[in-house]
């Protein structure tokens, strides 16, 4: 059986995805911002003091990405009621703020990028220098936007959300494998346990031999942690600067406080997975002297 150490790691940027590196950890702002840069820019610095390695957001063209269906459905928002696409407007940002934030997320050292959600996003966010391109689990059958990931040269990270291991198959003949990095997810919202299906990170590692990570919609660190001691290197997680904020993804999120706690639980795990190798630590000497009556 093929295990994450026996899989090629991958370069995003200066950092390396895969076993034997640290995990990368991302901090999923998406459209937690509600379209304030103020807002945006506080939770980098949430994912800066956690310890975090990336921030991602979702770029899109309102007009292309959002379903014909939705468009002219009214939704009750903090700015007034207004149509959905109007709304969609409403929350993405544009050129000045990607600036912004590229530049804020520099300042604090952390890697920046976003999951485009039509062909324009990609090339808009091509223009601002990303490392890498995230498809977010509602676009793995969007086989044109793929190809024009997969053009780029760029290394993907596809999650893998509602979606069967076709449509996965399918996407992945698209992207290759060469700079490939798979997330599994399951998209519900926010995340019940017997829907987490961890085991699937050891199925996806087998069957696409690329890393393999966690994104993760659930309350609390638990799943997530697992996840890591099931092989996971990369992890993502919503993030807010609070819970009860206007928006979707927002419940679904983990505050400040919780974040922390994820990345630095994630590093004690790191350490204490080890090597698998059986020996006597340093630290056994003394309880071995006082304790064992019997020597072999």
């Amino acid at each position: 059986m093929t295990t994450s150490t026996d899989i090629k790691p991958v370069a995003i940027g200066d950092q390396t995805v895969g076993a034997g590196a640290p995990v990368y950890v991302i901090g999923e702002i998406g459209i937690n911002h509600n379209g304030d840069i103020e807002v945006a820019k506080k939770l980098i610095d949430v994912a800066a003091v956690a310890g975090a390695n990336a921030v991602k957001f979702q770029k899109r063209t309102p007009d292309i990405a959002t379903p014909m269906a939705q468009r002219d459905q009214i939704r009750q928002t903090p700015w007034g009621e207004m149509t959905y696409l109007d709304y969609r407007y409403r929350v993405e940002f544009g050129e000045s703020e990607y600036q912004k934030i590229a530049q804020h997320a520099a300042d604090r050292g952390l890697q920046w990028f976003a999951s485009p959600w039509d062909v324009p996003s990609v090339e808009f966010l091509e223009n601002q220098g990303v490392p890498t391109h995230k498809v977010a689990s509602a676009s793995v059958t969007d086989h044109e936007l793929l190809r024009a990931l997969a053009q780029t040269g760029k290394p993907i990270i596809l999650s893998t959300g509602m979606s069967t291991i076709e449509q996965i198959d399918a996407a992945v003949e698209i992207l290759g494998t060469d700079r490939l990095v798979m997330m599994h997810a399951t998209s519900t919202y926010p995340l019940p346990p017997e829907e987490a299906n961890l085991r699937t990170i050891e199925t996806l590692t087998e069957r696409y031999q690329v890393p393999v990570g966690y994104s993760g919609h659930e309350r609390g660190l638990q799943i997530s942690l697992a996840a890591v001691a099931l092989g996971a290197v990369t992890v993502e997680r919503h993030i807010t600067l609070d819970r009860t904020m206007w928006g979707s993804d927002q419940a679904a999120s983990l505050e400040p406080s919780g974040f922390t706690n994820l990345v630095r639980d994630i590093r004690i795990l790191e350490s204490a997975m080890g090597d698998g190798v059986k020996r006597v630590f340093p630290g056994e000497l003394a309880p071995l002297s006082r304790l064992r009556r019997v020597d072999a």
